[in-house]
């Protein structure tokens, strides 16, 4: 049996052909490191959930996993007296190494950090078309839970589930009314800044992170309960804050005054079941658009992103993202590399995605959840910044992928500053 790949699969697989396309997981490991067998646990669970032999079609719209034993990459690191710093690089290394483009290859690459005497980091770069965050969370979670304790291995997830046809059927209504919305969503869209990217065939990625400690998670889940917005619409009003400098020295025109940001959305629960029992990539976004905020405060700026980002939950506005991506693989054939390269950028200005995940609800019954965890998205052609928020035990882990063609080091540093201050200024 052969899998079709879905719409935001295609997407990928078009956005890899010009740059790498990328995604890193890392997770904390309480437990001696034993080169052997850390390549043999990997080795067994991936061959447990049938994640060996992929084959990916020249015309890139299937893929299958034929099979076979587990060839397990893993390269092996010191982490000094900086462990997650240490992954970080890492990272920045390994999400910027193409896969094939086609045929037989692995889409897996391990990584194995050194901690401490009894503690690793044990890291996952894959390519990104082949899954979506919760299902590699899931994978590692399970390789790190076997590691630590024998637990049993996992069993067999689906691996080829229906495609985007199913949830466009599943839900016609909500679809309809979207269309309906469209011309309102494509007013906003040209009132957004574009970014400015120095060479658009550049499509390194630079990797930065930070942490936020318990007692800082447990005041953003405070400040949001108090204003009555979910904690991730408070983290995209920071977020948002700490990009408007940025989009402000880049604005040109009088006309375009406003800030996009793009927020990745798992529509595996529209017509999916969990990431335990099916492995695969079910992503779509929607936009939030800001003016340029002046002395709005944090709570201001997030009880307004929080009713954009609601009504596009409630009115399902991430499938007209899917449309968008449909439209796109019209034009792609007629384009040339270079306008490829820009179309994004032009038609669908974005300063930053904003991918969250909740790891400690993606553990199996009985496992432990107090894994620190850490994680990157490539950027690609769509936007200079992606921003991946990971909740694990108490504590949250932020790591900020961006493009080196728009952004540089210090511009990602002012931001991480601005997103702390941010933070800590709360009541």
């Amino acid at each position: 049996m052969r899998g079709h790949v879905n719409l935001f699969q295609a997407s990928m697989l078009r956005w890899r052909d010009l740059h790498p396309y990328c995604a890193s997981h890392v997770i904390a490991i309480e437990a001696t490191l034993d080169a052997a067998r850390l390549r043999a646990t990997i080795a067994e669970v991936l061959e447990a959930c049938g994640l060996t032999g992929l084959e990916l079609a020249d015309d890139h719209r299937s893929f299958v996993f034929a099979g076979g034993p587990a060839s397990v990459a893993l390269d092996f690191d010191e982490g000094g007296t900086s462990p997650f710093d240490a992954a970080a690089a890492r990272i920045e290394s390994t999400i910027n190494i193409p896969f094939p483009r086609s045929g037989r290859f692995d889409p897996f690459r391990f990584f194995a950090i050194r901690s401490g005497e009894s503690s690793f980091l044990l890291g996952l770069t894959y390519d990104h078309f082949i899954a979506g965050g919760d299902s590699i969370a899931v994978l590692v979670t399970d390789i790190a839970d076997r590691y630590v304790g024998q637990a049993p291995l996992p069993p067999r997830p689906e691996r080829y589930p229906p495609g985007y046809a199913r949830l466009l059927a599943a839900q016609a209504t909500a679809f309809m009314r979207g269309l309906a919305s469209l011309p309102g969503l494509l007013v906003g869209w040209r009132s957004a800044i574009r970014p400015h990217v120095r060479a658009p065939g550049d499509g390194t990625n630079g990797f930065a992170h930070f942490h936020v400690d318990a007692s800082r998670t447990a005041r953003l889940s405070s400040a949001a309960k108090r204003w009555g917005v979910t904690q991730n619409a408070l983290l995209l009003a920071c977020v948002l804050r700490s990009v408007a400098p940025i989009a402000a020295q880049r604005r040109h025109t009088g006309r375009r005054t406003k800030v996009a940001l793009a927020t990745i959305v798992n529509v595996r629960r529209d017509y999916q079941p969990p990431a335990t029992q099916v492995f695969g990539q079910f992503l779509s976004s929607f936009r939030v658009v800001h003016p340029l905020p002046r002395d709005e405060s944090i709570e201001t700026l997030a009880r307004a992103l929080s009713q954009q980002a609601r009504n596009a939950i409630d009115l399902k506005l991430y499938l007209m993202t899917l449309v968008a991506m449909g439209a796109a693989a019209l034009l792609w054939p007629f384009a040339d590399r270079s306008r490829r390269e820009r179309l994004y950028l032009k038609y669908h200005p974005v300063f930053a995605g904003f991918t969250p995940l909740n790891v400690n609800a993606l553990r199996r019954r009985g496992a432990s959840r107090d894994g620190d965890y850490l994680r990157a998205a490539s950027t690609g052609p769509m936007a200079p910044m992606v921003v991946a928020v990971t909740s694990a035990g108490a504590a949250l882990r932020i790591g900020i992928t961006y493009r080196t063609a728009a952004l540089e080091r210090e511009d990602v540093r002012a931001v991480i500053a601005s997103l702390q201050q941010s933070i800590d200024s709360l009541p």
